[in-house]
This record gives structure tokens, C-alpha cells and sequence, in this order.
């Protein structure tokens, strides 16, 4: 170096180990940090809907009980209904003039099944519906107790000890919401204005602020300790004997102060229903939530039953849901991930992305659809496969690895150019097409123009290709140029063998060399740069309009330079590398990508980033470089910890060569749901987080992180605090999680 640049380049080291020292924080002393997992079974929980018609009165459940052969019973307000264990038919138990709206079903040790209805109480037994006299209806609620069968309603209160049914004329509110037996001879009733506990010989009333959290009383369970639990408006209500020992509001969990149901499960966890989801509470006394469409056919829990199996059977307004579980390893679930992966999100020529779904979530009705980011998301799918191949030299690997490089060589061949390439092709017969092409009226231009001075009205989005067999789609982002030679490195590193890497090169360099022919701009057909794409210092160091992506954009333009040397030893791109770090201070730049504005931080730059670490510090050789480099991923990498994301942890593990947050990386592999669904997920109805403008400025986003059960399924460009947003019409493709996964695995940090 000069001694000009040499001050310069000091100088950049001097302000990034100034804010090292600033913003770092020391890990504690003495903590064990796991730096290896071994694959073993975990249990998987799946969400399976039933509804029941298509009528919003027969999908209205109101209860829901299990027999003793595992079938499913429901009262709804159109009647009973019966579910087969094998089967998904509804069939209707109640037919003619006694149909009508039914609110309660109970199985006894029998095996008899007492149904509630608007005009009493029937069983049904061996094959045989009978109509029961004594109680009158409504019967709203049904207790099988070891001392006879009790039956309750607005009209009355009756027990069965086996002579059949008599009144009980104890005067108790007629609000009767749910009952248990005590186990001692007596009941349990929760009502709107209470808790009664009724034995033959004397009744207890229980409202007060000293008894229950408030007097609404919906929901009752016993636990293992045989402690009662009572949950209404306010929240849960627990009770020893005779008095209140604890109460589990929104801060302990509860993700809506109105409880509506509980129930206590087989493996001992206590499963609180309310009208925002379901909450379990473990006896070790952690818990976890299922809500949104994701888990539950209806947020609104009406009530909870348990089949032999544990599968957990819930009824709400919308249908009922079963939640099952199912014992699997990672490499399990990476199989089952990987057949979803190539049944339904690889299309011609051999592009990794989302599918769109004709009837919002229903798979069997998908269908390929064009996506903006094809090429960087196939670029992590090239990833993905480069290290399967690494790990296991499975030739279907190296085989879809070389599949991937294809199509996103052909992105640049398809539009005839010296080295621009396109975001994604589909076939030219294709009518369908996101973003189609228009024209913009002067006064539109305008008001973009105000509202955005960088806009740029691209009109002609979809070119057709020569051969006429593509349309490609033009005006490419930078996100992709970073999500390809992402790909292009880990492919070139881990696969490719002598020719397949001249090949590599070959490509790269026609990408750069293109980008130094345009002052460092990716140019369009149309003779301008595209919107995004522009890392040209004139821009970056001289236009006030780019200053938000001046840091980020000039660490991208280093990492393609160092990669385009590495992959050819031509010293022009060194010297070009060079000159933007001596002249145009790329890498003083690139020292406040961690210092970014906050008005101008979005998550999708953090990606992006995570993308070019693995070239900046694999393919750089001067120790000066590469000291400024592991300092500035080390600083980086403080601010993403908390993000629990998996695919930026292994980037940092394997960039670094450190071992870090493999416990939060596994936690996320293993909580990640098998549905890839795009549900809407709305955390903005619970009560038990608060929405906060952080980590980004103009996100509204949740005070806790959620685990990847609660989460919009992911792309890693999306902020995972996010407060809401999904869409039932889209499946993600599955290698946010497979690259993850392999990354892991080379790195031996999953064995």
C-alpha cells in the first residue's frame, strides 16, 4: 500500500475496534457452550383440520369427547356428528324432528355416549340412538363420575346412580359452563357467576376476588396434584383444597385473559383453551402456545379432549382440530422436507421456489409461480445441495447441484447481453405472471418520482427470450446478484470438479466484468442501471439519495471482486478490489454496515450480509483484511444473536471457524413445523406480548421472539420479530431449513 491508503486502511481499523469497544458485549465467565448435536428422536407435533361441513352451524363445536374405540364425538349447532377413528366422514348421529342445536357429549366407563342437546339428553350405545328421560333440555353440560352420570342445564340439575335420573334441587346458577367430578363423590360447576363444589351433603358458592380471579367461571381441570383449575375472565384460577394458591395471567403466559376451556392431558401438561389460542403448561413449568390457522381451525379453544393416542382433539367455531404427535430425528425430518422440496417447489429448468396454491391451504391444489427472488433463493438451494454433496458424495446431490448452476447461468444467457442476467424465466406460453408489463402515464411517473427519487418506471418487465422459449424477467436486484455468488462460492468450493470450476469462473467473471464496464452498475436492456443494482461510487460516495445503502452496497461490491479473483488469480479484479478500498473508501464503508441508521435498517440487509462473509473470509489472504474482516463478523454477529436464526449462525460458524449458538440453531430445526403453508399469523391478538419498534424502525414487531412454531414460515429474508402477515395462498419452499441443516452437518456440529 501507499502510504496515503495505508493511513486510510489504519484508519478504518481504528473505528471499527472503536465501535467494537463500544457496542460488544463480554460473554459471561464459565458458560458451556455445546459445539455438537447428536441426532436423536424428538417429538413432532402436527396439526390435522377436520371440518365438518359447509355450514357455519355444523362447524360451530361446541363440545367434543372421545369413546372408547378413539371415535370422535361433536355437539355443534346443527347436532351431533360422529367421526369414525379411521375415517374423516362427519356422519349426522340425530336426524328428523329431534335434530337440532346440541352443546355437550361425554363417553362413560361403559362405553355408553351421553349427548346434550336442545331437547334433552340421549345415549347412544352398541349401533342405538335412545332418548333419555328425567332431565329436561337444553342439557348444556355432561359429567361421567364414578358415583352416575350427572346432567346439567338452564332447566335443572340431575344425577343417574344407576336408577335412573333424579333432580337435584340444590338452588346453583343456570349458567352452568363446564363440570368435572371432584373425585370424592362430588362435582365441580363453573358459571358465570361462580364456582360451585356440591356434594349430597352441602353446597359451596365461590366468587369472591379471594377465591377466583374474577366471578366468570368457563373452564375446569384437576391436575396430577389434584389441584383445581379454573379459568374464566381474567385468566387461571389455581386452588389447593379450600383456597387459592396461584393465579396465570397474560405475563405468565395466557395469550388471552379470556379462558374458555381446559383440560388436562395424558402426558401430564395442563392445556389452557382461550379465545386466542391454547397454552400448555408442563409440570417443569415451562409452556408453549398453538394458535393461528397453522394449529387451530379457530383461535377461539370451545373445548379440549384426549384419544388414547394423546392426540389432542379441540373444538372451535370453525371446525375441530386434532394435534398429534410424532417421533422423529432431524434427518427424518430432512427427508420429509427434501420429497416436499422436489414433489412441489423445483420447476423447469430447475428453479427452487414457492408454490402457489389455488384453494388457500390446500396443497393438493398447487401450481408453479414466478417469484422476484428465483435466482437468490435458488442460489441458497445450490447451497443447500453443495453441502449435502460435501457431506454424504451422493451423486443425485452433485447432480441437482449442477441442475441449479444451469439455470442460473441461463438467467444471464436468456437475455442476450455481455453479463446482465435476469431475476426468473418461465415458459413463454405462461399467461400468468407477477408484475406484468404496463405503462405509467406522466402523472404516474410523478408521483412515484416524489414519493421515491430513485424510482425508476420499468414498463417492460418481461422480455421473451430469442429462442422464444422463455420469458425472462429484467430490472434484477442486488439481493439477487448476493444470493447467486453466495451460491456460486459454495459450489465452486465444494463441488465442482476442474472443468465444472472453469465453468464457474467463466460466469463470474462475465457477471464482473459487465458490472466494471458500467461503473459498477448491473445495466438493463434498456441502456440504465436497474433500480437496485448499483454499487457505482459515484453513486454510493456522491448522490445523497443512495447514502442508506452506501455501507451495505460497498461491502457486496468488495465480496464479488475478491470472488471473481479467487476463482481466476486475474489481478485486475484485485486491482479493482484495491483501488475501491483506496480511493473510494469501500471498506470504511463497509465498517458502518453494523452501525446502520436505524431509519434505513431493514432485516433483509442482514441476509444479505450473511451472504458475503463467506467470500471476504475465505478468499482473502492479506492478514491486515482479514483481521478487519473477522472483527467486523464478530461485531455483526453480536447484533444477530438474537435472532436465534440457524442459517446466520452457521454462515458465522463456518466463516469464523468458531462454534456458536448450535443449542438455538437445533431449537429451530426441531421447532419448525412440517406445514409450510404461508399462514396468516397475527400476533397482535395476544396479551401476553407487547408490539414494539424494534429491531426495525418501521416494522411493527412482537417484545419476545417467537419460535418457529409461531412464525409466518420462513424466508430468511423476513424479519422474524414481525408482528403479522402470511399468505394460506403460497407453501414456501423448504430450504430455509435443508441449508441449515446440511450446514450443520459438514461443519460436524450435527452428527
Amino acid at each position: 500500500m501507499n502510504g496515503h491508503a495505508e493511513r486510510s486502511f489504519k484508519n478504518c481499523l481504528l473505528l471499527l475496534s472503536l465501535v467494537l469497544a463500544v457496542s460488544c458485549k463480554k460473554e459471561p465467565p464459565s458458560q458451556t457452550v455445546n459445539i455438537i448435536y447428536q441426532d436423536k428422536p424428538f417429538t413432532q407435533e402436527i396439526h390435522e383440520a377436520f371440518p365438518i361441513g359447509n355450514g357455519a352451524a355444523e362447524n360451530e363445536v361446541r363440545s367434543i369427547a372421545v369413546d372408547q374405540e378413539s371415535n370422535i364425538w361433536i355437539a355443534t349447532a346443527a347436532g351431533i356428528f360422529q367421526k369414525k377413528k379411521e375415517s374423516r366422514e362427519w356422519i349426522h348421529v340425530i336426524n328428523g324432528s329431534d335434530n337440532g342445536p346440541a352443546y355437550a357429549t361425554e363417553s362413560d366407563e361403559n362405553g355408553i355416549m351421553w349427548l346434550g342437546t336442545w331437547n334433552g339428553l340421549y345415549t347412544y350405545e352398541a349401533g342405538k340412538l335412545k332418548k333419555v328421560s328425567g332431565p329436561k333440555g337444553p342439557v348444556s353440560a355432561i359429567c361421567a363420575a364414578k358415583e352416575g352420570l350427572y346432567a346439567l342445564g338452564p332447566n335443572g340439575f340431575w344425577l343417574d346412580e344407576g336408577k335412573g335420573f333424579s333432580k337435584i334441587n340444590d338452588t346453583i346458577s343456570r349458567s352452568v359452563r363446564d363440570i368435572i367430578s371432584d373425585k370424592k363423590n362430588g362435582l365441580w360447576i363453573a358459571t358465570d357467576v361462580g364456582l360451585y363444589h356440591w356434594t349430597k351433603t352441602g353446597l359451596s358458592h365461590y366468587y369472591k376476588t379471594d377465591a377466583l380471579i374474577s366471578g366468570y367461571a368457563k373452564g375446569l381441570a384437576l391436575d396430577g396434584n389434584n389441584k383445581l383449575w379454573v379459568g374464566g375472565l381474567g385468566g387461571v384460577t389455581i386452588r389447593g383444597i379450600d383456597k387459592k394458591e396461584k393465579e396465570l395471567k397474560p405475563e405468565n403466559g395466557i395469550p388471552s385473559i379470556y379462558v374458555t376451556a381446559m383440560r388436562y392431558a395424558p402426558d401430564s401438561s395442563m392445556w389452557v383453551g382461550t379465545q386466542a389460542g391454547i397454552v400448555r403448561y408442563r409440570p417443569d413449568g415451562s409452556h408453549s402456545l398453538r394458535f393461528s390457522r397453522r394449529w387451530l381451525m379457530d383461535d377461539q379453544v370451545n373445548r379440549i379432549a384426549f384419544d388414547k393416542e394423546g392426540t389432542a382433539w379441540i373444538a372451535t367455531p370453525k371446525g375441530v382440530s386434532a394435534i398429534r404427535k410424532r417421533t422423529m430425528t432431524l434427518a427424518q425430518k430432512h427427508d420429509f422436507f427434501y420429497n416436499v422440496l422436489i414433489q412441489r417447489h423445483i420447476r423447469a429448468p430447475w428453479i427452487a421456489g414457492q408454490a402457489h396454491l389455488r384453494i388457500a391451504g390446500d396443497t393438493t391444489s398447487w401450481q408453479p409461480e414466478d417469484d422476484d427472488n428465483d435466482g437468490e433463493y435458488t442460489g441458497n438451494y445450490l447451497a443447500m445441495e453443495s453441502f449435502r454433496y460435501a457431506v454424504t458424495k451422493d451423486p443425485e446431490a452433485k447432480d441437482n447441484a449442477a441442475k441449479a448452476f444451469s439455470f442460473l447461468k441461463l438467467l444471464q444467457e436468456v437475455t442476450d447481453t455481455d453479463g446482465f442476467f435476469a431475476r426468473t424465466i418461465v415458459p413463454s406460453d405462461w399467461k400468468n405472471v407477477h408484475d406484468g408489463n404496463r405503462t405509467f402515464t406522466e402523472r404516474e411517473k410523478a408521483d412515484e418520482l416524489v414519493k421515491e427519487p430513485r424510482f425508476k418506471p420499468v414498463e417492460v418487465r418481461w422480455h421473451k427470450s430469442k429462442d422464444g422459449k422463455w420469458l425472462w424477467k429484467g430490472d434484477t436486484s442486488s439481493d439477487e446478484m448476493c444470493g447467486h455468488m453466495f451460491g456460486y462460492y459454495f459450489y465452486y468450493t465444494l463441488v465442482a470438479d476442474a472443468n465444472e470450476k472453469k465453468a464457474v469462473a467463466a460466469h463470474i467473471v462475465r457477471i464482473v466484468d459487465h458490472l466494471m464496464k458500467n461503473n459498477l452498475n448491473l445495466v438493463d436492456v434498456d441502456g440504465t442501471h436497474t433500480r437496485w443494482s448499483v454499487w457505482s461510487p459515484d453513486k454510493l460516495n456522491r448522490d445523497p439519495e443512495w447514502l442508506p445503502d452506501r455501507n451495505q452496497n460497498s461491502m457486496e461490491m468488495l465480496a464479488f471482486m475478491k470472488l471473481a479473483y479467487h476463482v481466476t488469480g486475474d489481478k485486475k479484479y484485485e486491482n479493482e478490489y484495491l483501488r475501491l478500498i483506496k480511493e473510494e473508501k469501500y471498506l470504511e464503508n463497509m465498517a458502518e454496515v453494523t452501525n446502520q441508521n436505524p431509519a434505513w435498517f431493514i432485516y433483509f440487509d442482514v441476509v444479505l450480509q450473511a451472504y458475503l462473509y463467506p467470500i471476504l473470509l475465505k478468499c482473502e489472504k492479506d492478514p491486515e483484511r482479514l483481521k478487519f474482516y473477522k472483527e467486523h463478523l464478530n461485531q455483526w454477529f453480536e447484533k444477530r444473536k438474537a435472532d436465534h436464526n440457524p442459517l446466520i449462525n452457521f454462515i458465522y460458524c463456518y466463516s469464523s471457524g468458531e462454534k456458536a449458538e448450535l443449542d438455538n440453531s437445533i431449537d429451530f430445526l426441531i421447532d419448525t413445523p412440517l406445514d409450510l403453508i404461508d399462514w396468516p399469523i397475527d400476533h397482535s391478538k395476544r396479551e401476553d406480548l407487547k408490539i414494539v419498534r424494534t429491531p426495525v424502525l418501521e416494522d411493527q414487531q412482537v417484545n419476545t421472539l417467537q419460535p418457529a412454531s409461531l412464525r409466518m414460515t420462513v424466508r430468511w429474508d423476513k424479519n422474524p420479530w414481525t408482528l403479522a402477515g402470511g399468505n394460506p395462498q403460497v407453501e414456501r419452499e423448504p430450504v430455509f431449513w435443508l441449508l441449515p441443516y446440511w450446514m450443520g452437518r459438514y461443519m460436524n456440529m450435527i452428527k
